[in-house]
């Protein structure tokens, strides 16, 4: 962020985002019906829920995806108004890929 690198605050933001959503716990929605609000595990009354611990080898993957979904979404930009996200797009993977590499720094 003080390097003021838009893709590579963009693409971390986002990485960071999924991450979070891969540790969220899933609510079993069949299990929430019939209960009364104050007692239910979601909505008023509610702190904090556990969450996953991603694995080493899962966080990896996520990041995988993201990269991936970013140089997919470029590929499909082919029009020139589109040129400019397609290459944002390309240089968020690139910042991800780095971080893959080991080379990132914190």
């Amino acid at each position: 962020m003080r390097a003021r690198d838009k893709a590579a605050v963009s693409a971390l933001r986002a990485t960071l985002a999924a991450l979070d959503n891969a540790e969220a716990v899933p609510v079993d929605e069949a299990a929430l019906r019939g209960v009364a609000l104050e007692h239910s595990p979601v909505g008023v009354g509610v702190t904090e829920a556990a969450r996953r611990e991603l694995s080493e080898h899962r966080a990896v993957e996520v990041v995988r995806a993201e990269v991936a979904e970013r140089l997919e979404t470029a590929a499909q930009l082919t029009a020139p108004a589109h040129a400019d996200r397609a290459a944002r797009l390309r240089a968020e993977a690139a910042v991800l890929l780095r971080f893959l590499d080991g080379s990132g720094a914190a």
